[in-house]
């Protein structure tokens, strides 16, 4: 009894399950669904059909004959290879440059590039033309500072530079790299409206620099400028030095000389004190004293190997004859 209700419920249960699975796949055929960054446009047999669908949500279909291609609703970065070009003024740079870009109209889109690689490989041939005929007409000057910059001239002064790039730092800029961006983008713009379903948003100048063979006659001009200023500052703290070595030795004579004068004045008065006290001393005693200064110089003028040969009637023995007088 059993084993026929479950005979019985596996039949109604398979061709169930056959009927969810077509009707799965008729539905997945016939619906297709877009987020907000998506856009669509719908081919049958290979060819667009119908306006592009724009709006986010679940959309209908033709089964199995209709595919639908998506596009990105999103801003888009397109980067250009790097492209020597010789300015108006005959410098040879390296100029990389970027773009954003997006797709508003998915019908002629897909008319006239298909695809995202189609729409780069357009860029690239718009873009990099309307830059190289940009450049090509405007001197570096302009490609590297903007109109309203500003120069500090103490500063630029200070720094010792020459007479000819502080002329070319005060060039008056007439339209410089934000216009000059603008003026790209303004032209690409115009080239690419209308025809290919995109709208260009922005275009910069990402890098610019010399060729590399200009690149190193530029570092060897500037380590040799710098070198050179840096021997003027040299030479300044040189001169500098030398002018205060002779200052310091010009004070230390006017010191040495001023303490000489005060040693002299103090010699001087310390004589004078010394004399006044040696008359005091003689004027209390005078006979005492010039007996006293006779003995200093015994023993200052006769030592032990001394030989002195005078007059026994001599002054010089005045005090020794007056010890004992009868000699």
């Amino acid at each position: 009894m059993s084993v026929s209700i479950q005979t019985s419920t596996l039949r109604l249960l398979v061709p169930l399950a056959v009927v969810i699975v077509i009707g799965m796949v008729v539905l997945s055929a016939v619906t297709y669904s877009l987020d907000e960054t998506e856009q669509a446009v719908i081919v049958q047999f290979g060819k667009p059909v119908g306006n592009a669908i724009v709006d986010p949500g679940l959309h209908f279909k033709k089964p199995f004959v209709q595919e639908v291609r998506r596009f990105e609703k999103r801003i888009l970065a397109w980067d250009g290879a790097p492209d020597e070009i010789t300015t108006r003024d005959r410098e040879f740079i390296f100029v990389d440059s970027t773009a954003r870009w997006r797709i508003i109209d998915p019908l002629l889109f897909l008319k006239s590039v298909r695809d995202e690689r189609g729409a780069q490989s357009r860029l690239d041939d718009i873009i990099d033309s309307v830059v190289r005929d940009t450049i090509s007409s405007t001197e570096l000057v302009e490609l590297v500072r903007s109109k309203d910059w500003k120069i500090d001239k103490a500063a630029i002064e200070s720094s010792g530079i020459s007479e000819k790039e502080m002329q070319l730092l005060q060039r008056q800029i007439k339209v410089g790299r934000q216009d000059l961006e603008r003026k790209i983008l303004a032209k690409a713009q115009e080239a690419i409206k209308g025809r290919y379903g995109i709208e260009l948003v922005d275009v910069r100048l990402k890098r610019v620099n010399y060729v590399p063979s200009v690149r190193r006659e530029v570092f060897n001009r500037m380590i040799s400028e710098r070198q050179r200023v840096a021997e003027e500052f040299r030479a300044k703290g040189e001169g500098r030095r030398a002018d205060i070595r002779g200052q310091t030795q010009k004070e230390n004579l006017q010191i040495q000389s001023e303490a000489q004068r005060q040693a002299e004045i103090i010699r001087g008065r310390a004589d004078a004190e010394a004399t006044r006290i040696y008359n005091e001393a003689y004027s209390l005693d005078p006979e005492f004293f010039a007996f006293y200064r006779t003995l200093e110089s015994y023993a200052q003028t006769i030592g032990k190997e001394s030989t002195l040969i005078i007059g026994s009637d001599s002054d010089y023995f005045h005090y020794l004859r007056r010890i004992n007088p009868d000699q």
